[in-house]
């Protein structure tokens, strides 16, 4: 059974961090691509990392400098180091694996930026 289990949203305030984890469980980790994607209220899914199993990062516009994304293979779980939160960060943040025709998402972790 494939699973994807997202952790470590909640509130912070603006400029503070948080690290979300999602780990994986019942497909081959090492081989897929992973990647996190956010939904803002009235706003579209979006695409915010991704890494490769070369461990190839790429960055959304807007969190370059800020969110690193990272994952361990040993523990099939994929990282979301987000800094210099800002309100605009403010979503439902996704855990998304990808290798062929395969596609697996979690259930989603709300993060909240706000004094």
């Amino acid at each position: 059974q494939v699973q994807l289990v997202e952790s470590g949203g909640g509130l912070v305030q603006p400029g503070g961090s948080l690290r979300l984890s999602c780990a994986a469980s019942g497909f081959n980790f090492r081989v897929y691509i992973m990647a996190w994607h956010r939904q803002a209220p009235g706003k579209e899914r979006e695409l915010v990392a991704i890494i490769t199993s070369q461990d190839t990062t790429s960055y959304l516009e807007s969190v370059k400098g800020r969110f690193t994304i990272s994952r361990d293979n040993a523990e099939n779980t994929v990282y979301l180091q987000m800094s210099s939160l800002k309100p605009e960060d403010t979503a439902v943040y996704y855990c998304n694996a990808q290798f062929a025709r395969n596609t697996y998402w979690g259930q989603g972790t709300q993060v909240t930026v706000s004094s």
